[in-house]
Formats: C-alpha cells, sequence, structure tokens
C-alpha cells in the first residue's frame, strides 16, 4: 500500500477567513476537557481524602501502582545488564567510574559512578536522575550533587535519560548534534510513537532506573538496605516515578516537579512527553499518589516558590500527602522544603537534599553546608568512545526502534487484522457514543456565489461543543441530491474558494458540508507556545489525560456533522460521501468505519498506516490522530480492507 505521510492539519496553521462562521471559538476544546478534568480530580481528592485506617491506605498503594503500571504500558523482561566501566578517574576523596549497561538487549545506559575515597564500605548509594540538560548527567548543575554526596560518603550512579547526554537518539552524524532537538524534543518524538502503542515513553525512563538499582545490587561497596533516589525538573519526575515503581528504594527527594494537575493544568500546562500519561487523571491519580506510593519510606519534596511547577500545588500535594503518612504513624517521613527561587536545583535545595539523605541513609545531622567543588566536564566523564552511544554501538536501539519491534509483535496479534469486527474496535478505542441524531444548529447567513449559495452553520453535538461549518449548496435542480461531507486538517475553508476543490463537487451536483470539528479551523488553539509547549500538543495531552483523545472527538463530532447532514430536506440520505485530507483523512476512515450508511468515503494525501509511523526515524503531524495502543487492536488498512469498494484512497 501506498504510504503518504503529508505534514498539514496541526492547530495554529489556521487563518482567519470571511467564511468564519463563529467566534471565540479558540479556547473551547481546553475548555471543555478542563469541566471534565475538574470533576475528576475533585472525585480523586474525595477518595484520598476518606481514606482514615493504614490497610485503606495499603489497598490506595495496590492501586496507585497497578494504574501507572498500566498507563506505561508494563515493562520488558529483566536481562543481562552486560556492565562494564570504561574508565575511572582518581578525583582525591572520591572517584569516578565510567560506566555502560544494557538496561534492555543493546539499549545501552551511560553513566557516571562517583565512589567514596574514604569511610568503609559498603555506601549508602543514591541513583542520580537528570534533568532536561543537553549534558544530562555531566551538567555542572546535577555534577554538583553527585559530587557533594560522594563527598559526604555516599556512592551516586547517575544515568543519562534518553535523548540526553551521550544517549541522543536522533544524531545528525554530520554535526554530532540532534536532528531535533536535544531533550523534550526527543523525548516528544518518540514519545508520540509509544503511544500508539499503548505505552509511554515514561517506561524506558523508569526502566533505566530500575536496571541501575540492579546494577548497584551487584557491588560489595553498596548497602543495598540503603539506596535513595534524587533529581530536579526532569530528574524530579523520574525520581518521583521510581519512588511509585521501585518497592526496593530507602528513601527518595525529588526537586522542582511535584506540584497539583489543578494548578499545572492552565499553566504552563501539560509538559514533556514522560510526564503525561494517558488516563491519569480519568484513573483517579494526582501528583500525591506518587508519594503515596511510596510511604511509610521517608520522601522529601524540594520546591521553589517561583516555579513553573506552581509552588500552590506543590503545598497541596504536601498536605495530602503529609496526611497519609500521619496515617501510617510516620508524619516526619513526609518531608517538604520550600526556597524563594525559581526553577532550579538550586544550593538551598541541594543542601537540603544532603540533609535528607544523611539523616535517613546514614542516620546522623548534616548542616548540608555544600563545600566548593571542582567539576569535571562532559568530556571528562564521557564513558562511550565517540561521545555517543548511537555512533559508538553499530546495534545500538533507540526508543523509536525498540517501539517499533513492540508494534510489530502487537500488529500480528491484531484484534482486527484484515478488517475483522473493525467497527467495534475503532469504537472501542476511539471512546465514540453509541447513541447519536442530529444535532442543534443554527444558521449563521448565507454567501452567494455563481450557480450556489454558501450557508454558514453551527452545531452543537454536546454541551460545550460548537462545530462550525459551510454548506455549499446548488441552485436549483433536484429536491433532494447527493451530498458530500468534506474534512481537511488544513480548516473547512481551506478548499473553499472559488474554483477550489469544493466548488468542483458543488458544480457535479453535490450539496457540500465542509466542516471544522473541534481543535481544527476555528476552534484551533493557535500558534506559538505555552510552557515551552505548542498549544496543540497541550491540548492533545489534555485530552489523553482525561481519557479522551482528539481523534475520537472529532470523530464524534463528524458523526454528527452527518446525521445533520442526512436531516436536510435537501439531501437524499442514501447518498451521501465523505472526503478528507490530510489528517482529516484518518478520521473520514473512522467515521465511515462507524456509519454505514457512508456510501464512499476518499481520503486525499492521507496517512494510511500506524504502523508506518512507528517505523519512521522522525515524523511529524502525528499528534492530531495518536491514538493510544491502537495498533493492539487495528491499523488504518484494516479499516479501508473492512469498508472494501467504500473507500479510495489517493
Amino acid at each position: 500500500m501506498r504510504i503518504v505521510w503529508l505534514l498539514i492539519g496541526c492547530a495554529g496553521l489556521y487563518a482567519q477567513s470571511s467564511l468564519d462562521v463563529s467566534t471565540g471559538l479558540d479556547g473551547m476544546v481546553d475548555q471543555y476537557l478542563t469541566r471534565i478534568a475538574e470533576q475528576q480530580w475533585t472525585a480523586t481528592a474525595a477518595r484520598v481524602a476518606a481514606i482514615r485506617t493504614p490497610a485503606e491506605v495499603k489497598e490506595r498503594q495496590a492501586y496507585i501502582r497497578q494504574r501507572l503500571l498500566e498507563e506505561i504500558g508494563g515493562f520488558p523482561k529483566k536481562t543481562p545488564l552486560h556492565p562494564r566501566i570504561t574508565g575511572t578517574l582518581s578525583r582525591g576523596d572520591y572517584k569516578v567510574e565510567k560506566l555502560i549497561y544494557e538496561s534492555q538487549p543493546h539499549f545501552y545506559v551511560t553513566a557516571n559512578v562517583f565512589v567514596p575515597a574514604h569511610g568503609r564500605p559498603p555506601y549508602p548509594a543514591v541513583l542520580g536522575t537528570a534533568g532536561h540538560t543537553v549534558e544530562g548527567k555531566t551538567a555542572e548543575l546535577y555534577q554538583s550533587v553527585w559530587v557533594a554526596l560522594a563527598k559526604r560518603g555516599f556512592l551516586v550512579l547517575a544515568y543519562d535519560p534518553p535523548g540526553q547526554g551521550e544517549r541522543l537518539e536522533y544524531i545528525d552524524r554530520a554535526t554530532g548534534k540532534s536532528l531535533v532537538n536535544a531533550g523534550t524534543a526527543e523525548h516528544t518524538m518518540a514519545g508520540l510513537q509509544c503511544l500508539l502503542t499503548g505505552s509511554n515513553i515514561a517506561r524506558y525512563f523508569v526502566w533505566d532506573g530500575i536496571r541501575a538499582f540492579d546494577y548497584l545490587l551487584t557491588r560489595r561497596d553498596v548497602d543495598p538496605k540503603r539506596i535513595g533516589v534524587a533529581g530536579n525538573s526532569g530528574g524530579g519526575t523520574q525520581s518521583s516515578y521510581l519512588a511509585a515503581f521501585e518497592p526496593r528504594l530507602a528513601a527518595a527527594a525529588p526537586s522542582c516537579y511535584l506540584t497539583s494537575w489543578e494548578t499545572l493544568w492552565s499553566g504552563p500546562g501539560p509538559q514533556d512527553a514522560e510526564q503525561d500519561f494517558v488516563g491519569f487523571l480519568k484513573d483517579g491519580l494526582d501528583f500525591p499518589d506518587f508519594l503515596i506510593a511510596f510511604a511509610p519510606k521517608p520522601i522529601q519534596m524540594a520546591t521553589a516558590t517561583r516555579d513553573f511547577f506552581p509552588i500552590a500545588g506543590a503545598r497541596a500535594t504536601y498536605a495530602t500527602a503529609h496526611r497519609i503518612f500521619e496515617v501510617l504513624g510516620v508524619g516526619d517521613h513526609m518531608g517538604f522544603f520550600e526556597f524563594d527561587d525559581t526553577h532550579s536545583w538550586s544550593q538551598p535545595r541541594r543542601e537540603a537534599t544532603y540533609r535528607w539523605f544523611a539523616r535517613w541513609l546514614q542516620n546522623r545531622q548534616d548542616d548540608g553546608a555544600e563545600p566548593n567543588l571542582k567539576l569535571d566536564t562532559p568530556k571528562d566523564l564521557q564513558c562511550t568512545e565517540t561521545g555517543q552511544v548511537v555512533t559508538t554501538f553499530p546495534n545500538a536501539e533507540t526508543v523509536q526502534s525498540l517501539n517499533a519491534v513492540l508494534a510489530e509483535r502487537l500488529y500480528t496479534r491484531r484484534a482486527g487484522a484484515g478488517g475483522k469486527n473493525v467497527a467495534a474496535l475503532v469504537r472501542a478505542r476511539l471512546g465514540v457514543a453509541v447513541e447519536r441524531g442530529a444535532p442543534a444548529w443554527n444558521k449563521r447567513g448565507e454567501i452567494e456565489r455563481q450557480g450556489y449559495r454558501i450557508e454558514r452553520i453551527e452545531m452543537q453535538p454536546e454541551p460545550g461543543i460548537t462545530v462550525p461549518a459551510l454548506a455549499f449548496v446548488p441552485s436549483g435542480g433536484p429536491a433532494r441530491r447527493a451530498a458530500v461531507l468534506y474534512v481537511s486538517a488544513a480548516g473547512k475553508a481551506a478548499d473553499a474558494g472559488e474554483g477550489g476543490a469544493i466548488e468542483g463537487l458543488v458544480r457535479e451536483g453535490n450539496i457540500v458540508l465542509a466542516v471544522d470539528p473541534r481543535g481544527w479551523g476555528e476552534s484551533a488553539p493557535g500558534a506559538g507556545v505555552r510552557g515551552g509547549y505548542s498549544k496543540s500538543y497541550q491540548t492533545a495531552m489534555r485530552a489523553l489525560l482525561v481519557g479522551k483523545t482528539m481523534a475520537g472527538m472529532q470523530t464524534s463530532d463528524l458523526l454528527r456533522a452527518f446525521d445533520y447532514l442526512s436531516s436536510r430536506p435537501d439531501v437524499d440520505p442514501g447518498r451521501i460521501s465523505m472526503t478528507g485530507k490530510g489528517n482529516g483523512g484518518v478520521l473520514a476512515l473512522y467515521a465511515a468505519a462507524l456509519e454505514p450508511r457512508i456510501a464512499q468515503v476518499t481520503c486525499e494525501r492521507s496517512p494510511e498506516s500506524y504502523r508506518a509511523i512507528v517505523r519512521m526515524k522522525v515524523h511529524e503531524g502525528l499528534m492530531d490522530i495518536v491514538v493510544p495502543g491502537v495498533l493492539r487492536d487495528f491499523d488504518l488498512p484494516d479499516i479501508a480492507k473492512a469498508l472494501g469498494p467504500r473507500c479510495i484512497v489517493r
């Protein structure tokens, strides 16, 4: 099958047009999702507030771990680590070992092990999780913590996350730099593909940390009962996750991450790909659950009053978690440190981390004062021969390549292979309601053109959602005509000009209804970024968090538009076809799979295979049509197969 990947349809490309129907729709989808999210986090807070006994805490913890594991797609089997030390640096009162291990076969993790040269082993140890810096584990901000802890008698294993440090996965071999920008951009590139297999890129981050813990257990100089985890920002994310997923940890100290979804939701909004779990809010989870899962073991939140992770949310999360620790009789095991500065692992928060680990892993009091530190360069600490895993090891796997292998395994077992039971699978995966009917609608005026008129139509498929549409109606002719439901990711007005594609269909005698399903055209989130992420990306992530998808909601809009079109007295309901352009072609396939009365569906320059998308090294335009776990059930060619002669691909 021909594979076309057309990079259009992203929100923000829409330009105001004289064919606009409504006003004030640019924030509509976010407002709709916010109402759902508010109901979900309010219900979650009430459930957690009702916990009164240790038994109820234990029940909550089991629920948290089960849901989190499902949301990230589970973990792979443990395989040999094949650890190797590629060099050692002597730094007086500590040494640095350059470590490479395989968290999965050929998935190489680069790490530095800071080993005290004083005191008596076995030492307490700390897993060091790096935040979103290009340098990863060797960034000066993070290296300061690793060295200061080593000087205090802790063995520290600090490792690079995927897409950072020596683990860039989208290398331009000519420049040695990332093709898509290191850090969050690499995470998003692979992260969207992971969603198609029903997993999350966080699965790889967390597994690297779990296997780092396994490696520490092989060392005689590490006390297996005294291993903690610490990190800031993206590392605060990872350390919070490991607190929930790794029961062998003895203490934790995440910095500048934990807040509440109620305060994060609107400003700055959803963040990196590994920080947004599908169905997280729908499943009744919130930030305090990472802390609750760790109870009764000691964990400290380090926070900044002027962080973009809102301090009000951090305080609320602490209060919620602290009460649960008190139910267990260990209120002092839930720590909270706050300092009046901005997002960073600043010295006050670093020193609070030292005090926390000294107390709980060394059983001593420490003033936490950070000494003057002499740090190494990233080159000094380099573990690989070339400075990058993918250029050092010809067989190196990446998140993209491992996810592609997973996709192939799923593809061979998908329930909808060859078009079997596709309608039921599409409905379940997209969450499209069975009950329908013509929506409430209003006519907002007309435009006369030679040989036809354009009616401006507003439809309300559900409360809070307005779907603008243009009905192109030929002059004269039969009382009932054939009709075309037309959807383009570029917006309903993109092909509506005189002499354009829609006019061509009208000249052939068709009534054409061009629709802007929610999030496209007039209700596109708008151009620009918010909190460092595009507005359209954040809208899509909000949908996933509450258990919805943009594709599912937009398909519902198109089906209600079909109901409107078939209810018109000038339309022959037995002769309604559909045209989808770009990503609109995917929605058209979904709609046709769920509505057998659509006589024919034409997909123009549309992506034809999710399987092909996960195989791509670099992709664009995927955000709008992400359906988590879709490859577990079906692929787009399966829908085309089920539609048979009803489907035309151009």
